[in-house]
């Protein structure tokens, strides 16, 4: 104990405690600076992209406004990635990135495109666990709520971000790919209609049937006559009758009186397409009746439409392409973003916010057709 003591007040007889203390203190202040400067590095977008595996992730991030805007603000790669104002989520983050460049040097799991895109889901989901557990952090740190001005919104989106502002909501919950693509997530609706489609290829001997995908209308009882139009994804029809393994069918909706279109709605007023006709179908039309849209004061005519159509693709309830429409908004839009009630939205206005999310989805202009229609039919605006 007297020699530890000693050797703490009278270190060395050459150097006196001053000096040593001086001497520890630079080393300190070096290491300061030396772990200062490697963490300010390895937090740079030019240390992130010199893997070879962050190539596509860079080139996909500088098509994102994120990365060139009206502003003239860009989000570098640690703006989105290191929570900064917490000291434990900034370590844990910086820990993390460890892992990223063990996966690249070391197991070898990222260190090829198609490798990448195999783990691209997994890499994904490790960043949204990073914004629920910060509530959105790095994103907060530019975008506040109180920075917001609704006036320069949409509608849309003022009335969506003043309720995620009563909530303090984390932005993930909203907002997902806005500087990656997106991972290819799991898609249990294409199996729901590859079942639907097995259980489709003769119509049931019912009155009443629902189309689960485009169907061509024909002028006769057989494929090779006139196409006047094509019945849209989940349209009931009345059977009439059947004749060479088609059936003779018909169908009511709406038309402006105006429109030259050949498009029949399923609602007055409303833009719920049931088919598209060509000029020698309309000439066929039945009239049923002309209304006023009490909205728009446009005249709209109801009209009974009668054709053939062939057995496959139809469905004896509407339920079954509900449930398979309802999975495909769940699974598809749920990439993105909260998935927003389809009563959210009166039926004409979800038609331009799905056009909006097109760019953002994979889905097929018939996939997108069944969709939309769910969508509408479910809307604020229609009778439950």
């Amino acid at each position: 104990m007297k020699r530890a003591w000693h050797f703490l007040t009278k270190p060395s007889a050459k150097y006196s405690v001053f000096t040593i203390a001086i001497i520890a203190a630079l080393i300190s202040l070096a290491g300061v600076f030396v772990f200062h400067e490697s963490v300010e590095y390895s937090s740079s977008t030019e240390f992130c992209v010199s893997c070879h595996s962050m190539e596509e992730n860079y080139n996909e991030y500088k098509n994102t406004i994120h990365f060139k805007n009206s502003a003239g603000v860009r989000a570098e790669c640690r703006n989105c990635h290191i929570p900064e104002d917490n000291p434990i989520d900034f370590l844990k983050a910086k820990i993390g990135g460890l892992g990223d460049i063990y996966s690249e040097y070391i197991s070898g799991d990222v260190d090829t495109p198609l490798k990448f895109e195999q783990h691209r889901q997994k890499m994904a989901e490790d960043v949204w666990k990073m914004m629920a557990e910060t509530n959105s952090a790095p994103c907060k740190s530019c975008h506040t709520y109180n920075a917001m001005d609704h006036a320069k919104q949409s509608p849309a989106a003022a009335a969506a971000m003043t309720n995620a502002e009563a909530k303090n909501m984390n932005c993930i919950e909203c907002h997902k790919g806005i500087a990656h693509q997106l991972p290819i997530m799991k898609q249990g609706f294409h199996k729901v209609f590859k079942q639907l489609e097995a259980n489709s290829a003769i119509a049931p001997s019912v009155t009443t049937l629902y189309t689960l995908t485009q169907k061509k209308l024909y002028s006769d009882a057989n494929e090779q006559s006139t196409i006047e139009g094509v019945l849209l994804p989940a349209s009931g029809v009345t059977v009439l009758g059947t004749r060479n393994d088609m059936l003779q069918i018909k169908f009511v909706g709406w038309h402006e009186k105006s429109a030259q279109s050949g498009i029949i709605t399923q609602e007055l007023g409303k833009f719920i397409n049931v088919a598209k006709l060509k000029e020698s179908a309309k000439a066929t039309e039945k009239l049923i009746q002309e209304k006023r849209d009490s909205n728009t004061g446009m005249m709209w005519q109801q009209v009974e439409v009668s054709a053939w159509i062939t057995q496959a693709y139809l469905q004896p309830n509407i339920d079954s392409v509900w449930q398979y429409a309802k999975g495909m908004y769940n699974e598809t839009c749920s990439a993105c973003h909260a998935v927003t009630a389809a009563d959210y939205l009166p039926a004409n206005q979800w038609i331009s916010t799905l056009k909006s999310m097109k760019p953002y989805n994979s889905l097929t202009p018939t996939e997108e057709q069944t969709l939309l229609k769910y969508l509408q039919v479910h809307a604020k605006d229609m009778a439950q």
